[in-house]
C-alpha cells in the first residue's frame, strides 16, 4: 500500500537552483505532514545564509564516508551556517504544526538535535533504528513515523496556516501553537510573509508591489523584515549576492 501523498507527490514539480557552488533540488509534497523535500550538494562554498523558519525538519549530511542526521528546529532570525565541502545533503521540512512528541519544540528553538548511532544504512530515532530515507521515499518514511507516533500534527495549526478562524480562545490557540512549533502564531506569520516577499523580489517583483500584496506598512517595514528573517536587503534579493541562501519557496 502506498503512503499518503506518495503517488501525488511524484507529479508535483521539482525545482533546481544553483547558487555560488551550492546546487539545490526541491519539491513540494502532497503529504499533510511534509512542506518540502530537498537535496543539495556543496562545491567550493564554505557558508550559507539560513533563513528564519517556524518549521521543524529532518536533515542528513553525507561526506567522505561520514553520516550525520539531525532534527532541526525553528529559527527566529536568519543566521550564517558552515557548509562542509564536497558534501551531499537531504532534508524534509515538516508542515507548520507537525512535531515530534518525544522532543519539545521549545528545546529545538534555534538549534538542532543530532540523531545518534548513524551509519551508512540506518540511524536511531525515538527508540528504533530506521533506514535512511531519500528524495523519492520521504513520504513513505514519514508515514511510517506517523504510524509509530514518532511524528504527529496539530490540525488546528494547519487550519490557522490556511487562514481559518478557530472557535477557541486566543489563549488556547497560542498555547497549542507554542506547544507544536516553539514560536508564536504572530512570529510564524511574519517569517512566512518575509519568505514570500523574498521569493517575489527574487523573481522580479517591485518592492511597491510586494508591499501592497503582502500588507507591509511601507518600504522600511519591508526592509526590516527582510533583514531580520532573510538576512538580505531588497536590493540583494533583486540583484543576487555572492553567498547562497537556504531553500526559498512560497509556503
Amino acid at each position: 500500500m502506498k503512503a499518503a501523498g506518495e503517488m501525488e507527490s511524484r507529479d508535483l514539480p521539482t525545482v533546481t537552483t544553483v547558487q555560488f557552488g551550492l546546487e539545490v533540488e526541491h519539491r513540494p509534497s502532497a503529504s499533510p505532514y511534509i512542506e518540502r523535500v530537498w537535496r543539495s550538494r556543496s562545491q567550493d562554498v564554505a557558508q550559507m545564509l539560513s533563513v528564519a523558519t517556524p518549521r521543524l525538519g529532518l536533515a542528513f549530511c553525507y561526506r567522505r564516508g561520514e553520516f550525520i542526521a539531525a532534527v532541526t528546529g525553528p529559527e527566529l532570525i536568519a543566521s550564517m551556517v558552515e557548509l562542509p565541502a564536497e558534501a551531499t545533503f537531504f532534508g524534509i521540512d515538516f508542515t507548520l504544526g507537525t512535531f515530534l512528541p518525544h522532543l519539545s519544540a521549545a528545546r529545538l528553538l534555534d538549534r538542532q538535535v543530532l540523531v545518534p548511532d548513524v551509519s551508512d544504512r540506518s540511524f536511531y530515532l525515538a527508540g528504533s533504528h530506521w533506514a535512511h530515507p531519500n528524495f523519492d521515499t520521504a513520504e513513505i518514511f514519514v508515514q511510517r513515523l506517523v504510524r509509530e507516533e514518532i511524528v504527529s500534527r496539530d490540525r488546528l495549526i494547519a487550519d490557522l496556516a490556511k487562514g481559518a478562524t478557530p472557535e477557541l480562545s486566543a489563549r488556547t490557540v497560542q498555547r497549542r501553537f507554542l506547544a507544536s512549533t516553539g514560536v508564536t502564531h504572530g512570529a510564524a506569520r511574519q517569517m512566512d510573509r518575509a519568505r514570500t516577499a523574498a521569493v517575489l523580489l527574487r523573481d522580479g517583483a517591485s518592492p511597491a508591489d510586494v508591499i501592497a500584496e503582502l500588507g507591509f506598512h511601507d518600504n522600511p517595514h519591508l526592509h526590516r523584515s527582510l533583514r531580520r528573517f532573510i538576512g538580505r536587503t531588497t536590493s540583494d534579493l533583486r540583484t543576487g549576492t555572492r553567498q547562497p541562501l537556504s531553500l526559498l519557496y512560497t509556503t
